[in-house]
């Protein structure tokens, strides 16, 4: 089933990009079409209402801050392409990208999204392996004999 039934132009959307551990999310704003909150999963290649696909509630609403924040609900619908990392990593990245699209339609909202921490990055990575040990920090049990 194929939830994408519009073209998405420069004239009726607008794009922003968001990033969140090893997620990426590229958001479009849709201007025309409101009601419509569509992800495509590049892993699956399958798209998904957006309150489906992320399963849990608080991770919907956060995903929908800056449209509260900014007291823009009800005005866009999204449509966001999802790639890498897990369903939370990929719901911060693209409530990251609403911001920044949101900035690109009005800089005026740029105050407002700045004060609530929305338009700052999160650049914590998960930190890599260690030779000789367990993970990252934890190391292998030692034992005298």
């Amino acid at each position: 089933m194929k939830l994408k039934d519009f073209k998405i132009t420069p004239e009726n959307s607008v794009y922003g990009t968001g990033k969140r551990k090893e997620a990426v999310a590229r958001v479009w704003l849709l201007k025309e079409n409101p009601d419509k909150f569509i992800v495509r999963s590049d892993s699956t290649g399958k798209e998904y209402n957006l309150r489906d696909y992320v399963q849990r509630e608080t991770l919907f609403l956060k995903i929908m801050m800056p449209f509260k924040i900014t007291g823009t609900e009800g005005k866009f619908g999204v449509y966001a392409t999802v790639r890498g990392g897990g369903i939370s990593g990929q719901a911060e990245a693209i409530m990251y990208g609403i911001a920044k699209a949101l900035v690109k339609y009005n800089p005026d909202l740029r105050p407002t999204l700045k004060k609530a921490g929305l338009l700052t990055r999160d650049a914590r990575e998960k930190e890599r392996k260690k030779y000789a040990q367990m993970g990252a920090r934890a190391k292998y049990r030692w034992s005298k004999r």
